[in-house]
């Protein structure tokens, strides 16, 4: 927890300071009220004194107006403090969840991340700003109470050297056993958050399969375990509070018994039971609320562990303190071996090649044979075990991480698309674009024609996960918000698979026309999307089964054949 207590900067500290000094000045406030009343009772009452009466019970009205007003500030400090506390968080997870590389991605499920910068943060939130007011208030008027009780009576207050410490053993035994039991629930929360998602991104196939019971019952299953769990952990630290009000109860009829036989002995006075009786009181009230911040914090203690599992997390991917800037783009992988985590088996293995600049590359092979992991070595989104990868001559992990990267556009597999307009995404890809530049790309991505017959043409609204764009318009602007980049190396991640062939080979026949000199690599499934290239790469199963041009492959390579009769049909050989 205490970790976190560095994301209190700026105003929040500020208002942290001020949250505790308002509290000092309502406690004290509190504290005057018995004893002012004892005073009433004992002197005013006693003696019939209507002035003094009135006296004190205009400072009284005084000491509650102050009282009011400390509290509200310190409502005021608490929450304002808490809530920059939760901002900070949250923008720190982000910038450490976009900060990590692929690698550690991987091990993060998405519903978990969610979690933990919506619920764990608002736990955290919740618990300092309690912190700020009760743990003030309370440790305050328990101690100011028992040093006003004690000034009344001290044979009276030895009442409290048996009570406080069985209640201080209570809390710690019950607290202690609760803790596990506030971790599970933040992991069940993760799994229904998790079923949630899952329902929501795939309800047209859930829809299209009839699964709306199956998935009801998961959802019913995961449900039942975060109530069980909840009902678990909330009953352990609902036993705390009984017991409390019980001890504190009991203490204030051993009070009651005994201040009664001194008063009928003449050794005590009557106003000073009273108060005696109200200090007992807020001391109760205190011990609830200590037992409250403790719950608390023993659910708070939960997701802050969370919190920091993310925020310690430390990126496999580092950049050098003496990166070198990029010198050219040719592109040289050397025996390179690459594997997602030391257990399991290598995805790729004795990887070499080499690529020109300017050059136009195809990669093709079976599913799973390594494809897209190969472009995702280039930008350094993951990094390799064994071998080198060069660009421009120089080892990818000496270059600096930001001019590697922004050399470099990637089309991946899934079109995912931002919410807002067509201009705004395709911009997304470079925010200084002009709108001249903005509509070549359109044009080379072959998106040109269907975003002019859009009503609002740039500016139509592209809603949430582009739910409103069919599956060949996304791809298109994917590949215009990557094209507007410029890059000098042009990765296409399968790109086009949702295009029909026509459309295709335009968009390939403008691309390679565009007057920017980018490499140009091409992952494809189609045969058709790289024959054209100046050569093709084929893998199979991590590795590389032959390098050449297509005429060379349809001759040399059986897997290569293989795939193109089963796509182009016989007359593809007699070409040959």
């Amino acid at each position: 927890m205490k970790n976190l207590l560095k994301y209190f900067k700026g105003s929040a500290v500020i208002f942290a300071i001020l949250a505790p000094l308002s509290m000092i000045l309502e406690v004290s406030m509190d504290l005057l009220h018995p004893t002012l009343l004892s005073n009433i009772i004992d002197i005013g009452v006693a003696e019939a004194n209507i002035n003094y009466i009135l006296k004190v019970g205009a400072y009284m009205i005084i000491v509650s107006i102050l009282a009011v007003i400390g509290g509200v500030l310190c409502s005021f400090f608490a929450s304002a403090a808490s809530m920059r506390l939760a901002e900070d968080l949250r923008e720190a997870i982000f910038k450490k969840v976009n900060s990590l590389s692929f690698m550690e991605i991987d091990k993060l499920k998405t519903a978990s991340l969610i979690t933990r910068l919506t619920n764990d943060v608002t736990q955290v939130q919740q618990m300092f700003n309690m912190a700020l007011r009760a743990a003030v208030r309370s440790p305050l008027m328990a101690i100011g109470g028992i040093i006003m009780a004690v000034r009344l009576s001290l044979n009276l207050s030895t009442i409290f050297a048996v009570s406080i410490p069985i209640i201080i053993i209570g809390i710690i035994i019950i607290l202690k056993k609760s803790m596990p039991l506030f971790i599970k629930v933040q992991n069940k929360l993760d799994d229904i958050n998790l079923v949630m998602r899952e329902n929501i991104l795939g309800v047209r196939v859930i829809k299209s399969f009839n699964l709306e019971e199956k998935q009801k019952e998961r959802f019913n299953k995961k449900n039942k375990e975060l109530t069980v769990s909840s009902i678990a952990s909330q009953n352990m630290n609902l036993v705390l509070s009984p017991f409390t009000q019980f001890i504190m109860n009991l203490s204030v009829v051993v009070v009651l018994w005994f201040g009664g036989r001194m008063v009928s002995y003449q050794t005590l006075e009557l106003g000073k039971i009273m108060a005696f009786v109200n200090y007992m009181i807020q001391i109760m009230h205190s011990t609830v609320m200590v037992i409250n911040l403790m719950m608390n914090f023993s659910r708070a203690k939960a997701s802050a562990d969370r919190i920091n599992e993310i925020l310690n997390m430390a990126s496999s991917i580092k950049e050098k303190e003496d990166a070198k800037k990029l010198e050219g783009y040719d592109i040289e992988f050397r025996n390179v071996y690459f594997k997602f985590n030391e257990e399991s088996e290598n995805v790729l293995e004795d990887i070499s090649f080499s690529i020109k600049e300017g050059e136009r590359i195809g990669i093709i092979g079976p599913t799973g044979s390594g494809k897209s992991t190969i472009i995702s070595l280039i930008p350094r989104l993951y990094d390799i075990y064994k071998g080198e990868i060069l660009i421009g001559g120089i080892n990818v992990k000496e270059l600096k991480l930001k001019e590697l990267r922004d050399n470099i556009g990637i089309v991946l597999q899934e079109s995912l698309l931002l919410s807002g307009d067509i201009e705004g995404n395709i911009r997304f890809g470079n925010n200084f674009a002009t709108f001249k530049e903005i509509e070549k790309s359109a044009k080379d991505a072959q998106a040109y024609e269907f975003i002019n017959k859009k009503k609002n043409k740039y500016k139509e609204k592209v809603e949430q996960r582009a739910k409103n764009l069919s599956g060949g318009q996304k791809q298109r602007l994917s590949i215009a918000r990557t094209l507007v980049r410029n890059p000098k190396i042009l990765i296409m991640d399968d790109a086009s698979s949702a295009l029909d062939m026509k459309t295709q080979s335009k968009l390939h026949e403008a691309i390679k026309n565009r007057d920017d000199g980018a490499t140009i690599i091409t992952i494809a499934q189609r045969i058709s999307a790289v024959m054209a290239s100046d050569k093709i790469i084929v893998l199979d199963e991590g590795r590389i089964s032959a390098i050449g041009s297509h005429d060379e492959l349809i001759r040399n390579n059986e897997i290569y054949r293989t795939i193109a009769v089963s796509q182009l049909g016989e007359e593809v050989l007699s070409n040959v």
